[in-house]
C-alpha cells in the first residue's frame, strides 16, 4: 500500500503542491478578513421614507406648489393606476402578451388605458396571452 501511495506522490507532487498552496491562500485570506470584519464596526444604514408633504417642503416651510398638488390628489382618492379595476380576475395589457393577478406588481403599473379584463385563465388564454411567471406560479 505504501509504495502506491509513495508513487502517486511523486507523479503528482507539483499538482498537490499548487493545489494546497492555493488552498492555503484561500484559508488565510478568508480568516484575514474575517478579522478585519470584526474590527470594523459601522452603524446600521437606516432609510426613512418620508411623506410627500414632508420631502417638497420649501426651506421657508411653506410646501412647494407641486407638493400641494401631489398631497391633494392623494387626499382625494387613490390614484388610477395603483387600483385595479373591481370586475377583472385577471389583467393583461394590449401591449404584451403575459397576464396577471390584479394583486401582483406588474399588473398596478399597467396604465388604465392599456388594460386588458380578463374573467378566467381560459379567456386569457384564448386571446393569446400567457401567465406571468412572477404573479402566476
Amino acid at each position: 500500500m505504501w509504495p502506491r501511495i509513495k508513487e502517486f506522490f511523486i507523479k503528482y507532487e507539483h499538482k498537490i503542491i499548487l493545489i494546497l498552496g492555493f488552498v492555503l491562500v484561500a484559508a488565510i485570506s478568508f480568516e484575514a478578513g474575517m478579522i478585519k470584519g470584526k474590527e470594523i464596526k459601522e452603524k446600521p444604514l437606516i432609510i426613512e421614507n418620508l411623506s410627500v408633504s414632508q420631502a417638497q417642503t420649501d426651506k421657508d416651510g411653506s410646501k412647494a406648489p407641486e407638493a400641494q398638488n401631489l398631497s391633494q390628489e392623494s387626499q382625494n382618492g387613490t390614484n388610477e393606476i395603483d387600483t385595479p379595476p373591481q370586475n377583472c380576475t385577471y389583467l393583461g395589457s394590449k401591449n404584451s402578451n403575459k397576464y396577471h393577478l390584479p394583486s401582483c406588481r406588474w399588473a398596478k403599473q399597467i396604465k388604465p388605458e392599456n388594460r386588458v379584463c380578463f374573467s378566467s385563465v381560459d379567456e386569457a388564454k384564448s386571446r393569446g396571452y400567457l401567465p406571468d411567471k412572477n404573479c402566476i406560479k
